[in-house]
């Protein structure tokens, strides 16, 4: 094999090289999950250092049939002082409705809802969290989105792996036990290629940070300018993280995987959700185009067995056949530890998600490079070269970006200007405040141009608004945003 050009030996040696790095990954991600994941805290407050207050933010949109599951398991934490702050965007959204009920049963729980939103960026989730973020009493900030299900004890496990260095405490990605192979290839994609991604990450200390449910240091956030600061990123979570550890703050996942549980399972509509996560990563981080590639398991492998044959003339058959079968056990022993329990499925099934998973994974990358606009709900974005965001006009949106993202055109609501507050307590009240708020975002990455917005409709990057409130001295209560 001497006649073959050089540097085709130093392409072998390379992809032989980052596949054994592959493999540390599954190393490092299978010994960190079972020192960390569902560890019981031994550390219990005393009248010395008490246990901090917590302010819970829960953006919501729309209902499923187990949103109301969901949102109750908030009311019964085990945890002695919080705050439930919920996030409606629209005023006609069904979602009141179901948490005025939860209010009603739950007059001991201090709770409000605030309908109406903001326009502080391109941002939607930071939009409808805005009003309640500016609201929040307490020292720390728990962002949760509204398909998260909560232990009695994962804020309490939350609060406690927040120490004086951490400013972050955020939850790896999990899915609960659903019937249906849909839930099953969630169960399988959460608990293997993000697990492994996520687990290893933070042992190293690299920003693997997900909103879906994260613990932040208010004071912290307020120092880098509040979440609005953060509004012209659609990916608010890896730039929240990315600040605050130039502070020199620490970051770290919890104990406790955070436990989706959306009523509403398809294929399709996750698949969308990997396509949006990927064109993120793109854009935010540019070396994904070359690296999320040959880290996937079938392509990896093959361009191993073939650097293998040609370094060490092994049969390249058999060395990808057993390359597939150890990531194949790798990525059970993985799901195992994160599952902490029995399986919800039989054996058979997870192969076929888990092979499914690894066909459909390269496809679903090269979509995201493809097109690299992203849909949200009615609203299509682009991203600039790290990550800001800019919105496309109504008129030039595609009617359907494809057929996986077609299925989340369907509920759509148009942005309101009311502000709806309601309070558990009946001694609840509010500070008389007037707040004008100028927001433009900028960062790294080439183009930065953006537009300005106003009212109720949408932003692209710059926004300006007024909210006036009185004082409030009744439970119930209305404020309204001009």
């Amino acid at each position: 094999m001497s006649h073959l050009p050089l540097p085709l030996y130093g392409f072998a040696a390379f992809f032989m090289i980052f596949w054994f790095g592959t493999w540390c990954v599954h190393l490092i991600a299978i010994c960190y999950g079972k020192y960390k994941l569902h560890k019981k805290s031994c550390k219990l407050p005393t009248e010395s250092s008490p246990l901090p207050g917590v302010s819970i933010l829960k953006p919501l949109m729309g209902v499923d049939p187990n949103l109301q599951h969901n949102l109750e398991t908030f009311f019964t934490m085990d945890y002695p002082l919080y705050e439930l702050l919920f996030c409606v965007e629209d005023k006609h959204d069904p979602a009141i409705k179901l948490v005025e009920q939860l209010l009603d049963k739950y007059p001991l729980i201090d709770a409000n809802l605030f309908v109406g939103g903001s326009d502080v960026g391109v941002n939607p989730k930071i939009n409808n969290i805005h009003p309640g973020y500016m609201a929040a009493k307490y020292d720390f900030v728990m962002i949760s989105d509204s398909g998260i299900k909560m232990k009695d004890d994962t804020l309490l496990d939350m609060v406690q792996n927040m120490s004086e260095r951490h400013a972050l405490v955020h939850q790896m990605p999990f899915t609960c036990d659903r019937d249906g192979f849909a839930a099953t290839f969630e169960k399988v994609f959460f608990g293997t290629v993000q697990s492994r991604i996520y687990l290893s990450a933070d042992a190293l200390g690299i920003n693997c940070h997900t909103g879906m449910s994260c613990l932040l240091r208010k004071a912290v956030i307020d120092q880098l300018g509040g979440l609005r600061a953060f509004g012209c990123y659609l990916a608010e979570d890896f730039f929240i993280a990315k600040r605050v550890t130039e502070l020199g703050w620490k970051m770290r996942i919890s104990n406790q995987p955070a436990l989706q549980n959306s009523g509403l399972c398809d294929i399709g509509s996750f698949q969308a959700r990997l396509i949006r996560w990927a064109k993120l990563r793109v854009a935010m981080v540019p070396t994904t185009i070359l690296l999320e590639p040959l880290s996937e398991c079938l392509v990896l492998g093959a361009l191993a067995a073939c650097s293998a044959s040609l370094l060490f003339a092994w049969d390249p058959l058999v060395f990808y056949l057993v390359h597939i079968l150890g990531w194949f056990l790798s990525d059970w022993l993985l799901l195992s530890i994160v599952q902490h329990g029995s399986m919800p499925f039989h054996k058979f099934e997870f192969v076929i998600g888990w092979f499914f998973r690894e066909l459909s994974g390269p496809y679903l990358f090269l979509h995201a490079l493809w097109n690299p606009a992203i849909r949200w709900r009615t609203r299509t974005f682009k991203l600039h070269w790290g990550g800001i965001a800019y919105e496309l006009p109504l008129n030039n949106t595609p009617a359907s970006e494809s057929p996986l993202i077609a299925s989340q055109q369907q509920q759509q609501q148009p942005a309101p200007t009311l502000l709806t507050a309601t309070a558990a307590a009946a001694t609840a009240t509010s500070t008389s405040t007037t707040t004008l708020a100028t927001t433009t975002c900028s960062g790294s990455g080439s183009g930065s141009g953006l537009g300005t917005g106003t009212g109720t409709g949408s932003s692209t990057g710059s926004s300006t608004g007024v909210a006036t409130t009185g004082t409030l001295p009744m439970a119930k209560h209305r404020l309204l945003v001009s």
